[in-house]
C-alpha cells in the first residue's frame, strides 16, 4: 500500500516494505520523490526523515531539469542519430525497394520508397535498433548467467517510458528498453547485470546492492553515466546514497 506525504509543495509516495533502512529516490523526468520505508516506520518518521534531506533532493531535482533531452526526431537528411554511444548523421535516399539501413563511418543510411511519411521511417529505424539489440544482448546473458549462476528464460525488448529495464523472477524473463542501443555498449551491459541480479534477489535491497556490488564493481559509475546522457526515454532516478 502506498501513501503521501506532503512536506511543502513536495508530495511524497511512501511504500511500506519488509527492508531494513528507508530509500529515497527521485525519478526522471520531473523529479518526484519516492520513499520506501520498514513495515513498521510511522508517516511522522517518514516525514521527518525526508525533511532532513531535503537538500539532497533539490540537488537531484535541479541535475533532472538541467540535464540534456533529446528533441523529436523528424528523420530527415543530416538529422543526429545514435548507435551504442556515437553520433551519426542520417542520410536519406528515396528508392522504390524495400526499405533498409546501411551504417557507415559517421553516417547512418536510410533507404525509403518516395513519399515515405516520417511515422514509416521512424518505424524503420527502430526495427533497426531492435536487430542491433538482438545481436548484442544474448552474448552479454550467456557471459553473465556463467558469472551468477542464473538462467534466463527469455528476454523482451519495448519502448519504455520510466525505465530501462526489468525482470520478472518469476518467469525468469528481462526486459530492456530498446533506447539502450543509442547508449554506449558497457551501459547495456549494467542494465542486463541489473535485471538479471534480480532473479537472485527480487527487491532492491541491500543484498541486492551487495551482488552488484561484488559482480560488477562500477555500477554506480555506470548508472550515473546513463542518467547524464541526453534523456528519451524516461532514465533511472537517484537514489539516496
Amino acid at each position: 500500500m502506498t501513501e503521501t506525504i506532503q512536506v511543502g509543495e513536495l508530495a511524497i509516495a511512501v511504500t511500506r516494505k519488509a527492508v531494513k533502512h528507508v530509500h529515497l529516490s527521485v525519478h526522471p523526468p520531473a523529479g518526484h520523490v519516492t520513499l520506501v520505508a520498514p513495515t513498521a516506520t510511522r508517516l511522522e518518521v517518514a516525514r521527518a526523515y525526508v525533511i532532513s534531506k531535503l537538500g539532497w533532493i533539490r540537488d537531484q531535482q535541479a541535475k533532472l531539469q538541467a540535464q540534456a533531452r533529446e528533441t523529436p526526431r523528424q528523420f530527415i537528411e543530416r538529422e543526429s542519430h545514435y548507435l551504442w554511444g556515437r553520433r551519426y548523421l542520417l542520410s536519406v535516399i528515396e528508392t522504390d525497394t524495400k526499405p533498409s539501413l546501411k551504417l557507415d563511418h559517421r553516417q547512418i543510411t536510410l533507404f525509403i520508397r518516395p513519399g515515405t511519411p516520417q511515422a514509416k521511417r521512424e518505424e524503420v529505424m527502430q526495427g533497426w535498433y531492435r536487430s542491433e539489440l538482438h545481436a548484442a544482448v544474448p552474448p552479454l546473458i550467456r557471459k553473465w548467467e556463467a558469472r551468477l549462476g542464473v538462467k534466463v528464460s527469455a528476454y523482451f525488448l519495448q519502448r519504455m517510458k520510466t525505465k530501462w529495464g526489468g525482470c520478472t523472477p518469476s518467469t525468469r524473463t528481462i526486459r530492456l528498453n530498446t533506447e539502450l542501443a543509442k547508449k554506449p555498449k558497457d551501459l547495456l551491459e549494467y542494465i542486463v547485470v541489473h535485471e538479471m541480479v534480480h532473479l537472485i534477489e527480487p527487491t532492491h535491497s541491500e543484498r541486492f546492492t551487495a551482488l552488484l556490488d561484488k559482480h560488477y564493481p562500477t555500477w554506480r559509475e555506470a548508472r550515473a553515466e546513463l542518467n547524464e546522457l541526453p534523456l528519451a526515454a524516461e532514465s533511472w532516478g537517484a537514489e539516496e546514497p
